[in-house]
């Protein structure tokens, strides 16, 4: 997407810190932000994830200025923005509905922010076509949005906002009506064009493979807060809370007992784990799908394993799923690669994983009710 030639036009004011102190938002009873801070260094590319309703698109709206929060703070570049207007923040949005005029040619469409501020001809013309450029529409400038892919509609709308040069792009879902291979593909091109230009951006999605290979940070949500921020490596790695492994990744959870500081009793056989983050007396051992093996033999003491029966199976392209029922009716899943032999449904198997690969957290993930706003 991105053209190195424009890079040092469309950086000029570079990016901005944005930080968020106790903000919080109530739709009557529903909590939709609750006390949530949050710093955003200048040029970082950082994502807010989390189901529907866990607070991220009002969290997004009260940064960019279309709420005002009931109570917190909003700096951007250390400048209290709290109660600014959308349209006086060093700040630009691309919504999930591009919102594209559609009786405007592209160049038309970009140009539409820049003729509001009075900007002269000439600087309008050399913006749009720098900004066309970035996004590598140029050639489409004449043609109306109608005439557009979904992917090339989706450039317009990023062309339209960097064209204001803000210090802070906000991305609402900005893929989300895009079909998968394209959505991969811009993934790619978003990427790029973050590098390029220097701006912070700050995206809100529902997608963790999107918000894992596009960040620098993910600012994982639920039920109005921030349960854990960190880079993608670590959010998978080393997640916090059951939420935040449940959410991030393919996890199992099943319910154990400790029997002594470093082992749990699983099912019959005493287990060992890498991270123990739990401190209730019933702890959940969670183990990621791609780390657990499926077998017809009982593995030994050097590996923590259950027994039960497999009830799915399917082909991944080079991968291959299997769900196996435990006695007491817990599924797990398990991702491995293909190989040639397949178990049949119906089959007795035994699940097995690497002690270190199990973690302890306090209980399993929660249920996030539907709220008045995502």
């Amino acid at each position: 997407m991105a053209s190195s030639c424009n890079a040092v036009v469309m950086t000029q004011g570079a990016g901005g810190s944005v930080e968020l102190l106790n903000l919080s938002q109530h739709y009557g009873a529903v909590r939709a932000v609750d006390d949530i801070s949050i710093n955003i260094e200048a040029g970082e590319f950082v994502s807010l994830l989390g189901p529907s309703g866990c607070g991220k698109t009002t969290t997004l709206r009260m940064i960019g200025g279309f709420e005002i929060p009931q109570s917190g703070t909003v700096r951007i570049d250390g400048v209290d923005h709290t109660n600014t207007p959308p349209h006086k923040r060093p700040v630009n949005t691309v919504f999930q509905q591009y919102a594209l005029f559609p009786h405007m040619s592209v160049a038309n469409n970009v140009a539409y922010g820049l003729r509001a501020q009075h900007v002269s001809k000439q600087s309008i013309q050399t913006r749009v076509t720098e900004a066309l450029d970035l996004v590598q529409m140029r050639a489409h400038a004449r043609k109306k949005p109608q005439q557009l892919s979904g992917g090339q509609q989706q450039r317009v709308a990023v062309a339209r906002a960097l064209v204001l040069r803000p210090k802070v792009l906000l991305l609402d879902e900005p893929l989300a009506a895009l079909d998968r291979k394209l959505r991969e593909e811009m993934h790619i091109e978003l990427k790029l064009l973050h590098r390029e230009v220097g701006i912070t951006f700050i995206l809100v999605t529902h997608d963790q493979e999107e918000a894992l290979s596009l960040s620098d940070r993910v600012a994982v949500m639920n039920l109005g807060k921030v349960e854990q921020i960190a880079s993608p490596s670590e959010l998978y790695d080393t997640p916090n809370t059951a939420f935040v492994a449940s959410f991030v990744g393919s996890q199992n959870f099943i319910s154990v007992e400790r029997v002594g500081p470093d082992r749990v009793q699983l099912h019959g056989r005493t287990a060992g784990f890498g991270r123990d983050t739990a401190t209730g007396p019933t702890p959940q051992l969670a183990v990621r799908a791609e780390n657990v093996g499926v077998g017809l033999s009982e593995p030994s003491p050097d590996l923590a394993a259950v027994h039960g029966e497999l009830i799915g199976a399917s082909i991944l392209g080079n991968q291959v799923r299997y769900v196996v029922q435990l006695l007491d009716g817990t599924e797990i899943q398990s991702r491995s690669p293909r190989s040639a032999e397949l178990f049949s449904l119906g089959t007795s198997v035994w699940c097995s994983w690497r002690h270190e690969h199990g973690q302890l957290f306090d209980s399993p993930p929660k249920e996030t009710p539907a709220a008045a706003s995502a």
